[in-house]
């Protein structure tokens, strides 16, 4: 795995894999265990659901207050702030008394959502612009280890010892992260903003910007039709293909193994290929083998992994995407990296949020997986158009004078 420029500043590689790859284990751990959970408190499936749609969606409002907070005060201090809060939401979520108790302490454990947001920034504070699309892919593939893992742990977990069991787990991994970011996570920021006042001021040149909004379009959407599959995926393998908890957990953790070779590609083509040939290229793998699966089901073939087999494509096609696309935002004003990487990420988990929601209610049509198919396609769809709207854009920013 290649290393970033060993400088003072730069933390090893393996602790912002770490610090991401916490974060992302968090959105998806405890997913097989929400009907187990709904029982625990006596509510249905739907309302513990927010426990997924809602924590999206806080973890993207507080990507929009940590990226500015993080180029005002600096990466460490953010981070281990986040961490901090995350053990204790753990632990509230444990002893919650209802199940809005619960559901309010798993969305403050959406602090964490810090190290996935600040891990992408802190590399393009210590990466010149041609390798942080690299350096950001090899992260991302030892990150995907984490969601991969995660639901096979979590359902495990669950299954064996009562979901309190996964939130213990969960405290115990923030806490080691911690006393990892406190060791080894140095400041990073080269140039700190004097107030958040002048933030403020100079945030509009960025809003301004429609490459921009381009990336962040592209990357919400690529990342959307992955939340989409995490809502509405549990309950396709529970009712249409009748399986338990811990295979449930392994059925979706498939889509993990894509994403690593993905990210690994992105690695090792970024620089080669450029940000837009890898962008197009990912969203397009993805949409296929969405297509694929919706014709598969279609034609009658009833086995789980016509559809779940199939979401491996759409891994590969996000970690082909995701970093290039990150980058890209990030590059258009770098003095503001942390606040268009917080804006980027905010995009992808509010509408991750909304998307898991509504294939939470699609999962449960119909006598097949398509109606779920057919609503990943769409956003997978979407994701190219706008890979060929930032192209047309790049094209025409590099064609005007300078």
């Amino acid at each position: 795995m290649t290393a970033p420029p060993r400088d003072p500043r730069a933390p090893n590689l393996m602790t912002l894999v770490a610090l991401a790859g916490v974060s992302a284990l968090t959105m998806s751990v405890l997913l097989p265990s929400l009907p187990q959970i709904a029982a625990h408190f006596g509510t249905d499936y739907a309302f513990m659901q927010l426990s997924v749609s809602a924590y999206f969606a806080v973890t993207g409002l507080l990507q929009l207050a940590i990226g500015p907070l993080a180029d005002r005060f600096g990466r460490r201090p953010v981070v281990l702030g986040a961490v901090g809060i995350f053990v204790l939401a753990d632990i509230a979520c444990i002893y919650a008394p209802s199940g809005e108790a619960f559901i309010a302490a798993r969305l403050v454990q959406g602090a964490v959502v810090a190290g996935m947001a600040l891990s992408r920034t802190i590399i393009r504070d210590i990466a010149p612009p041609e390798r942080a699309a690299s350096l950001i892919g090899y992260v991302t593939m030892g990150m995907a280890i984490a969601p991969m893992m995660g639901p096979a742990i979590g359902g495990w977990l669950g299954q064996s010892f009562g979901w309190q069991a996964i939130f213990w787990f969960l405290a115990a991994l923030g806490a080691g992260l911690f006393a990892l970011c406190w060791a080894d996570l140095h400041e990073t920021q080269r140039e700190r903003a004097p107030d958040l006042t002048r933030q403020l001021r100079e945030t509009p040149e960025l809003i301004r910007a429609r490459r921009f909004w381009g990336y962040v379009l592209t990357s919400a959407l690529a990342a959307g039709t992955y939340y989409a599959y995490l809502g509405g995926a549990p309950i396709v393998a529970a009712r249409i293909y009748g399986q338990g908890e811990a295979m449930t957990g392994l059925l979706m953790g498939l889509i993990s193994l894509g994403y690593i070779g993905g990210n690994f590609l992105s690695g090792r083509l970024a620089h080669a290929w450029g940000m837009q040939r890898m962008i197009l290229t990912g969203t397009l793998v993805a949409t296929g083998c969405i297509a694929i699966a919706g014709l598969g089901v279609a034609a009658g073939i009833t086995h789980p992994l016509m559809f779940f087999g199939a979401m491996i494509g759409v891994g590969l096609g996000n970690g082909m995407t995701l970093p290039s696309a990150s980058v890209g935002l990030m590059n258009i004003r770098p003095r503001l990296a942390g606040t268009a990487s917080g804006v980027g990420g905010a995009f992808m988990v509010i509408g991750g949020g909304a998307l898991s929601a509504i294939t939470g209610i699609i999962g449960q049509w119909g006598t097949t997986a398509l109606p779920l198919i057919g609503f990943l396609g769409l956003v997978s769809a979407a994701s190219v158009a706008s890979g060929l709207w930032v192209r047309a854009l790049e094209r025409a920013a590099a064609a005007r004078p300078a």
